[in-house]
This record gives structure tokens, C-alpha cells and sequence, in this order.
């Protein structure tokens, strides 16, 4: 055990077109092996670790100013860049309009 607290840093994108409407519906962007749902088994790969999700669970204990590699993951995200969206276990909005 690291911390006796675990933090998650999570991704959503939403299609409202106000995102700040307390009825936008804002869908989640899975991980590979980042924890998460707690109905899906754990994903092991000992000794190695997924780079991404492992770099996501490090980026809990700062802030994004300290891991500006996250805003550029979102953008990439929202323009749905499928080299990006290829290490992401889901995308929720497949075959939509960008979030």
C-alpha cells in the first residue's frame, strides 16, 4: 500500500451544448488497466505497466500544472485522434460528433 487515500483522475466529454446544464449527460473515458469500474476485473500485466494509466494514477497526487501532458491528452481527446483513442479501452462517443 502507497497511500491510505486514492485519488482518480477521470476523463469525460460531453455532446451538450452547454456543459455547464446540470441535465448534461457527461460519459467517461475507460482506461485500459487504470482503476476504475469496480465490477471489472483487475487488469494484470506484471511486471509491466500500461505507461498511460500508470502515469494517470501519479497525476492524482498533483495538480494538472504539474503534468501538462494531460491538457494535450484531453485535446487529442476531444478531436477524437485515433492514434490517442487506440490506447483507450473505450471511446464513449464512437461514430458521434466529437464531445
Amino acid at each position: 500500500s502507497i497511500t491510505k487515500e486514492r485519488t482518480e483522475v477521470v476523463l469525460q466529454g460531453t455532446s451538450s451544448l452547454d456543459p455547464n446544464d446540470p441535465a448534461a449527460v457527461w460519459e467517461e473515458y475507460d482506461f485500459k488497466c487504470k482503476p476504475g469500474d469496480l465490477k471489472r476485473r483487475p487488469c494484470f500485466i506484471t511486471p509491466y505497466h500500461y505507461r498511460l494509466d500508470w502515469l494517470m494514477w501519479f497525476a492524482a497526487f498533483q495538480t494538472y500544472e504539474q503534468n501538462e501532458w494531460i491538457i494535450h491528452l484531453a485535446g487529442k481527446l476531444l478531436a477524437q485522434e485515433e492514434a490517442t483513442l487506440s490506447v483507450m479501452a473505450t471511446n464513449p462517443f464512437a461514430g458521434r460528433a466529437p464531445p
